[in-house]
């Protein structure tokens, strides 16, 4: 369910890793984009099509970096830290799971949810983006996972040696190609 990449950029940051998210076997940048493509579709008013609309939408999160999500954190389990609650009035209870596309950081432009435990289960619900209030909540979720896996999870997440979220762009665009 969790997994550590290196981080796709260049210079500062570069070697830092980020913490990827699986559900259900599925990359949660993939579900992000497969429930906001109908609404960007509508909202950019033909300007993309087809595949450029399809690699807009795929472009548009990134997963977190690994040293704000990992243990010791409790982010993932819905308990933010201080950074974390600064949000300019985009917190509203939910918690950051992925972060801009662009520059990476959660706070430009996030997907959020609300993320509740207890000692047998944790869930994501209500997910969101703040910066785009008219789409409500996103047809997203909810997931339920056993606690104790969960956290054995986040606890040890899988080392990959690279980003599977470049198998998603054309073969031109893939720095491993």
């Amino acid at each position: 369910m969790f997994f550590t990449h290196p981080n796709r950029a260049h210079g500062p940051g570069a070697a830092l890793r980020r913490l990827g998210i699986q559900v259900n076997g599925e990359d949660l940048r993939l579900i992000a984009a497969e429930a906001t493509r109908d609404l960007w579709r509508t909202e950019l008013s033909g300007r993309y099509d087809g595949e450029k609309l399809w690699r807009f939408v795929l472009d548009q999160y990134t997963d977190l970096w690994a040293f704000e999500l990992s243990v010791p954190s409790r982010l993932l389990l819905g308990e933010p830290d201080e950074d974390h609650r600064r949000t300019h009035g985009l917190w509203d209870g939910r918690t950051p799971l992925l972060g801009c596309g662009s520059c990476g950081h959660w706070e430009c432009w996030p997907l959020l949810a609300v993320i509740s435990a207890d000692d047998c289960i944790v869930t994501w619900s209500e997910f969101a983006q703040p910066r785009r209030e008219q789409w409500g909540e996103l047809l997203i979720g909810p997931y339920t996972f056993d606690r104790a896996a969960y956290e054995a999870a986040l606890a040890d997440p899988e080392v990959l040696d690279a980003d599977p979220g470049w198998a998603w762009l054309p073969s031109d665009d893939d720095p491993n190609a």
